[in-house]
């Protein structure tokens, strides 16, 4: 069973300055938590009971946020943060992309398969279980590499890595090749990868084999490309919603959204 969950949160916020010079963007509030509090509880409803957050430069609000030594009780009560499970952090030491961060991880993970969480994601989900749950359900399946994928719209497509795939089953892809951050033109299709990653121990050879790619930094989805030619590699779509906490608008809109919900 996959137990272990890595999640980094080490970039520098750089669309939110100078708000991010101050806090780091995981720790914006949407509603009375900060999004990385969402993002760890995803993981434990998610029966993953190890986590590694990747912090940088910066970062110390959040090793701090979670020091369960430091709890008062009425926190504990009302947010559960008391029964969050095991957290653990490295420092990346230096902001060199996803690919680099996630490769700080593999002492931690060992030789066992693992979730990647992005620490500015947010995810709800249509059904009783986690949209992290559903994409482990699939690569429990088929036991290979699985990515949540959804599709963007086509404004969107240069922000995201975007795959080209066969779909073998509704929902699920085999991934053939991953380009990042392409324009609508060149694209291969439609459909962007999302913040939740299953990934085998081998994904650190792959990352060490790359160079840096778009905006100058170690691309996951560089890696993926690699391994996705040596064996296979899924997509799955998934039943819930993404909230991507990219820029200062979807931040804003975020809140409100969830504030209607309340």
């Amino acid at each position: 069973m996959i137990k272990k969950a890595v999640i980094p949160a080490a970039g520098l916020g750089k669309r939110f300055y100078p708000l991010t010079r101050a806090q780091p963007k995981e720790m914006l509030p949407i509603l009375d938590k900060p999004v990385i509090h969402y993002v760890v509880e995803e993981a434990a409803r998610s029966g993953l009971d190890e986590i590694l957050i990747i912090v940088g430069k910066g970062k110390d609000a959040i090793i701090n946020y979670f020091d369960k030594s430091v709890l008062d009780d009425e926190a504990s009560e009302d947010y559960g943060l008391d029964d969050l499970p095991n957290i653990y952090f490295v420092r990346q030491k230096e902001q060199k992309g996803l690919a680099d961060a996630i490769g700080y991880a593999k002492g931690f993970v060992g030789d066992e398969p693992f979730v990647v969480l992005l620490g500015d994601t947010i995810y709800t989900s249509n059904t009783k279980e986690t949209v992290t749950r559903q994409i482990i359900n699939v690569y429990e399946k088929y036991k290979r590499p699985t990515i949540a994928v959804e599709r963007v719209k086509m404004e969107k497509i240069k922000d995201y890595g975007i795959i080209k795939g066969k779909e073998i089953e509704q929902g699920i892809y085999k991934i053939e090749d991953l380009v990042e951050k392409p324009s609508p033109e060149a694209a291969p299709s439609d459909i962007g990868i999302t913040g939740t990653y299953i990934l085998e121990p081998d994904v650190f050879e792959y990352i060490k084999r790359i160079g840096p790619g778009a905006n100058g930094e170690y691309q996951l989805t560089d890696a993926l490309k690699l391994l996705c030619k040596d064996k296979d590699l899924l997509g799955a779509t998934f039943n819930g919603t993404r909230y991507d906490i990219g820029t200062k608008e979807q931040w804003i809109k975020i809140f409100i959204e969830f504030s209607n919900k309340k």
